[in-house]
């Protein structure tokens, strides 16, 4: 068996869900939004299945939906695209993420990675060949600061990964932290992969600055039409970039999933024609859930890391009085009927800090159960 494969367990995502199940606990753990989507996408998914052709679409993606990716990016973050040159329909984020560093990376190659992050990146890295070098970012604002950055990048860097707004941190980065990694990129010769794939997910006047308008011509971008509608299970992604980075992306993408199913594309197609104001109630909805859920942890003594975007939360376990690790907390909350993340799970080094994530993407009564389990779990200490 591959050792770098082997060498890592089932993810922590599959492993609290399958327990939150087996256990009937509430499942605050695992990133999806528990309302199914919206009526009218599930609609043009349905028309473009029945009505066809659902034979291979184009390695790139349907000439429509890549057409409709450049319309959405030039009305909601101003950045012009060549459809024809510019963009590729993937698989969801997570291959395009594969793609990239299949594409951008040779064997010995290093890869400049920060913790806590996306646990695919990290064995993805390997997978390809490159050597990671991991920068820990710090609670609770999560900030890129140059010094520890810069450390970070050598002669041999070839691609930097960054995830904003950032899962499981729920931080947004800032122009200024952008242009700092953006200088470090070209002056060592680096490609940036940016993760973008929340970024219609802002609460409280964040503003989402792609990596794509800071360094057009060394950054792929990365988005999710999962994420944007939620529907995550579709697993339909974009991957943005100059024609040279994309060239080279498109051949790796073709022998991984080569394309992607043509009627959620279509679906897809359609679901991006939405008007702005879609965008901004689906964001201030998940703000509403988010302020729920933290509301009734306050209350009840639990210390909050600030979330600014994504539809995350973390439970800071020493600020909140609870000396446990992470996964011992979370082992114990589930005996009292609520799945968490432990946060350690984002973090490739040792001694990460006591978090443990929770998703605020879910109904008011699931919120609300979730917070009183884990009172539960808190007062049985």
């Amino acid at each position: 068996m591959n050792s770098v494969y082997a060498s890592f367990g089932t993810t922590i995502f599959e492993t609290m869900s399958r327990l939150a199940a087996e256990r009937g606990a509430v499942n605050l753990g695992q990133g999806f939004p528990e309302d199914d989507g919206p009526r009218d996408i599930l609609e043009a998914a349905a028309r473009a299945t029945l009505e066809g052709p659902n034979q291979y679409p184009p390695s790139r993606g349907l000439p429509e939906l890549r057409q409709a990716v450049a319309a959405h990016y030039r009305a909601h973050q101003n950045e012009e695209l060549d459809w024809q040159r510019e963009v590729t329909i993937t698989s969801g984020a997570t291959e395009a993420i594969a793609a990239a560093l299949l594409a951008f990376i040779e064997p010995g190659d290093e890869v400049v990675l920060f913790e806590p992050m996306y646990d695919a990146y990290l064995p993805m890295v390997r997978r390809a060949g490159g050597v990671a070098r991991v920068v820990r970012l710090e609670a609770p604002h999560w900030r890129l600061e140059r010094e520890t950055v810069a450390a970070a990048f050598s002669a041999k860097t070839r691609v930097v990964v960054i995830n904003t707004p950032h899962n499981p941190c729920a931080a947004v980065m800032s122009r200024a932290e952008l242009e700092m990694l953006a200088e470090l990129c070209r002056a060592h010769n680096a490609i940036c992969v940016s993760d973008e794939v929340w970024e219609h997910v802002l609460f409280d006047g964040a503003e989402h600055v792609s990596m794509l308008e800071v360094m057009r011509e060394r950054t792929l971008k990365i988005g999710s039409a999962g994420k944007m509608f939620s529907l995550t299970g579709w697993k339909v992604g974009f991957a943005c970039s100059a024609p040279a980075l994309m060239d080279a992306f498109a051949k790796a993408h073709q022998f991984l999933t080569f394309t992607t199913p043509p009627n959620l594309q279509r679906a897809v197609t359609y679901a991006l024609s939405k008007p702005r104001s879609y965008f901004e109630e689906m964001s201030a909805a998940f703000q509403r859930s988010r302020d729920r859920l933290v509301g009734a942890l306050e209350g009840e003594g639990f210390a909050l890391l600030p979330a600014r975007g994504a539809y995350f939360v973390s439970i800071d376990l020493v600020a909140s009085g609870i000396a446990m690790s992470d996964e011992a907390f979370a082992k114990h909350a589930i005996e009292h009927g609520v799945a968490t993340i432990p946060v350690s799970a984002f973090y490739a080094n040792p001694n990460p800090p006591a978090l443990v994530r929770l998703c605020s993407a879910k109904r008011d009564e699931t919120l609300d159960r979730g917070a009183e389990a884990l009172v539960r779990a808190k007062r049985a200490l």
